[in-house]
């Protein structure tokens, strides 16, 4: 049986939904919206991360015996309401933003169209995975922004818990990086794995060149050698004598890079071993990975930034009520007035402004009657997800990630130049409601 997700959630999404049982306004049509407040201080703007995994836990949340049983035991909600939950599918309709989209402060990147007791419960569910597969792919895509082109892998499975660890591998890989040390992310999300050994390989052996001899005969000589355990210098020379001027990789995992990877081209290339990589992969950001910019580096090996989102690990998103029918059937929008914390009511609809030579200038968040289309000859932003209960299927698995990936390198096109700058700033650009 597939392992439900309905627990996945807090606990006043059930006492809200047992509450709304007991007036009879659990069945109000509603509509429920999904955005960012803010980025993260100084961010220009964030990649859109998660829908493909959000979407297989949406047709997960079921509530079976074991559910139940600990909903009873632990008096979370009434039994009329246990009843109601052994039944629940998601019946709705959401709609949102491609999975890699850029999103700005206040636009609606999803929107869901259900009954009260059927959108509140997936509040937490939507906000635990956006938040943070977006935080990473945020970070990430500014690490790609920063390598210029050169090639990056995901390693930070150590620095997070372990279903994290899956989320931010495939997150990292749609925002642009090449592959993942994590095998889970590559069986479930087709993401391409890497790795070779780390310094207890090393350790194990009686002396650095036994142990290089064991991995190059494991692996070829085209394999990635690990320099620095001991003394780099004298690891190159080893290195090379063992693989020949064909060794694949050298990798640095610690030093004053800029100088080091320098001596290490230099040395490398007297020993004949000019086509040998360097990549490097001590505590990187965006940050270091532009500073060396104009190093000799050719790939790049990130942990515990990426899966942190670069110090930024949530998105700021929230999600609200933001129209429901009343009892005449006719809708109402409400929004909350909260002191720093507003929110706008009404159902909307985001388009891209885009100026002729195809460079976004404006979010435009259009607040609309239902079913209606904004009159606005901006890209559309919003896709079906869900119709009807029924997810729509091309936004699942390998694929799905695959076309998030290349859906991002399209949306980050429209972006202006100052979109890429690592130095603080404001959103690159407004959000204006029309």
């Amino acid at each position: 049986m597939t392992e439900s997700s309905a627990l996945l959630t807090d606990r006043y999404e059930l006492t809200m939904l047992d509450a709304a049982l007991l007036k009879g306004t659990h069945d109000r049509e509603c509509v429920f919206e999904a955005f960012t407040r803010h980025l993260p201080a100084g961010r220009r703007y964030g990649i859109l991360a998660g829908t493909g995994r959000l979407l297989e836990l949406i047709e997960r949340f079921r509530f079976g015996d074991a559910e139940l049983e600990f909903l009873r035991d632990n008096q979370v909600v009434r039994q009329e309401t246990l009843d109601w939950l052994a039944d629940y599918r998601f019946s709705g309709t959401i709609r949102g933003y491609r999975e890699g989209e850029v999103f700005f402060p206040g636009s609606p990147f999803l929107i869901v169209d259900a009954p009260f007791a059927e959108g509140v419960i997936l509040e937490t569910l939507i906000l635990s995975v956006f938040n943070y597969d977006s935080a990473v792919a945020s970070a990430a895509a500014r690490m790609v922004t920063a390598a210029a082109g050169r090639p990056l892998a995901e390693m930070g499975s150590r620095r997070a818990n372990e279903r994290s660890a899956v989320a931010a591998a495939r997150a990292a890989y749609l925002a642009g990086f090449s592959a993942t040390s994590n095998l889970e992310a590559g069986r479930t999300w087709g993401v391409p794995t890497m790795g070779t050994a780390a310094h207890a390989f090393t350790l194990l052996h009686d002396d650095e060149e036994d142990a290089f001899r064991a991995q190059v005969a494991a692996m070829g000589p085209g394999t990635t050698l690990l320099v620095d355990t001991f003394d780099v210098e004298r690891a190159i020379e080893t290195a090379v004598r063992v693989a020949g001027p064909e060794l694949g990789a050298i990798r640095l995992d610690s030093g004053d890079l800029p100088k080091l990877v320098r001596r290490v081209r230099e040395q490398l290339d007297r020993l004949g071993a000019t086509n040998t990589r360097i990549t490097v992969t001590n505590d990187l950001d965006e940050f270091t990975i532009a500073a060396l910019s104009s190093s000799p580096v050719d790939s790049y090996g990130v942990g515990t930034s990426v899966v942190t989102g670069s110090g930024s690990p949530a998105s700021g998103m929230v999600y609200k009520l933001v129209a429901h029918r009343d009892d005449a059937g006719d809708w109402v929008a409400v929004a909350k007035k909260s002191d720093g914390k507003p929110s706008i009511g009404g159902r909307k609809h985001p388009v891209r402004r885009l100026d002729p030579s195809g460079r976004a200038v404006a979010e435009v968040v259009h607040i609309v009657e239902a079913g209606d289309a904004p009159d606005d000859t901006g890209r559309d932003l919003l896709v079906p997800l869900i119709t009807d209960g029924e997810v729509h299927r091309e936004h699942l698995g390998p694929e799905g990630t695959k076309r998030a990936r290349e859906h991002r390198e399209s949306a980050m096109r429209e972006l202006p130049d100052q979109a890429f700058r690592l130095g603080r700033g404001d959103p690159v650009l407004p959000t204006i409601f029309a």
